[in-house]
């Protein structure tokens, strides 16, 4: 689990005008949600996109608002990409020692023997539902495929994860595969020629 500090201001002028302002001054406004009472703050947008830059939704981020701390989740990012700014976050605060459930990337790691092999590598599940304590939450789930060959698959129920995480996906899921092309581009062929020889078929009593 990656955990980052990120400075937040209080901010107590809610409306359009203030909030214009800030974002002029390189400030995004934020609200920090949860099990207490919503607050509403803003941070600085060059610190946020530094400390946020390779991170995911599940990446905890400690919220350091004057003295008070907050352990929060990205989970919302409203952004204008024409300027190519943020302009609103949504923080959901965790509360310690409550299960809670989020999402975590899948990070492919290898290189399969049935790429090398001309086969075509499909990765079908992305991202894994998840619960487990705020501390036990991790960054990505690796799936490493070096010895993958065609035909074969990954499933969810087949990836190494920690006791302490409880993965909501089906079992049975595929999450990586890999299929033969060549296969695939000859039987297409074989299928027309079949339809071909079944029109001639039914043609050939009509030409007596």
């Amino acid at each position: 689990m990656d955990q980052k500090t990120l400075t937040g201001y209080e901010r107590k002028e809610l409306k359009k005008g203030p909030s214009r302002r800030l974002r002029r001054e390189g400030k995004i406004p934020a609200i920090i949600y949860g099990h207490k009472t919503p607050k509403t703050i803003a941070v600085d947008q060059k610190e946020f996109r530094q400390k946020f830059k390779n991170s995911s939704a599940s990446t905890i981020l400690t919220l350091m608002v004057g003295k008070k701390k907050y352990e929060v989740l990205v989970k919302g990012l409203q952004e204008d990409l024409l300027r190519d700014s943020i302009t609103h976050i949504d923080f959901f605060e965790l509360e310690r020692g409550k299960v809670l459930r989020t999402k975590v990337p899948v990070h492919v790691e290898g290189a399969a023997k049935g790429v090398r092999e001309g086969g075509l590598l499909e990765q079908r599940i992305h991202e894994l539902e998840i619960e487990c304590l705020p501390k036990d939450i991790p960054e990505f789930i690796a799936v490493n495929i070096d010895d993958l060959v065609i035909g074969e698959a990954i499933h969810v129920g087949d990836l190494d994860i920690s006791p302490k995480v409880k993965v909501l996906n089906i079992p049975e899921q595929t999450v990586i595969s890999i299929t033969n092309i060549k296969e695939e581009v000859l039987e297409e062929p074989a299928e027309e020629e079949e339809l071909l020889e079944e029109e001639e078929t039914e043609e050939a009593p009509g030409e007596e």
